[in-house]
């Protein structure tokens, strides 16, 4: 029974912290702080990449599984289909030395130009969809500023 009296009061705290005006998250589901991305809080590379490029709401881009086997292909690497974590695990595998990597990240920043040009299309032809492509294109531009810190930071020259 005690047990479940701290259950029921641990949850009553989430509650008030979450619900009475002081959010733990804001509105799309992310932290109110702006921090920059410290690279050595992940254990990798492909962790620290896949943490800001597999979910769209941290890229603003969505990369499917074909975009992932695309980008491979522009890389150098070949893969079949499989779930995109495993997908994104094989890419950085073949990306293990800079010149792979670079190529990766080339390829990634190809394919997110190529995505932010779509949106900027959306946005002239629709102009009131701006509130909603623009951020998406923010967080792409900020998540393409993060490649040369993953490259100098996990393959010093």
């Amino acid at each position: 029974m005690r047990d479940i009296d701290d259950l029921r009061k641990e949850f009553e705290n989430f509650n008030e912290k979450n619900f009475n005006g002081n959010p733990a998250f804001g509105p799309d589901g992310q932290c109110a702080a702006d921090e920059e991305v410290d690279l050595k809080d992940y254990p990798s590379y492909t962790e620290a990449l896949y943490a800001k490029l597999i979910a769209p709401h941290v890229s603003g881009i969505y990369i499917s599984r074909w975009d992932i086997k695309d980008i491979a292909l522009a890389a150098g690497d070949s893969m079949a289909i499989h779930p995109r974590k495993r997908m994104f695990e094989l890419l950085m595998k073949f990306a293990t030395s800079r010149e792979n990597m670079q190529a990766v990240l080339d390829a990634l920043e190809a394919h997110m130009e190529d995505k932010i040009a779509i949106y900027t299309e959306c946005m002239t032809k629709f102009p009131n969809s701006a509130e909603v492509f623009q951020p998406k294109i923010d967080k792409a531009r900020k998540t393409m500023k993060l490649f040369p810190q993953i490259i100098e930071e996990y393959f010093p020259e």
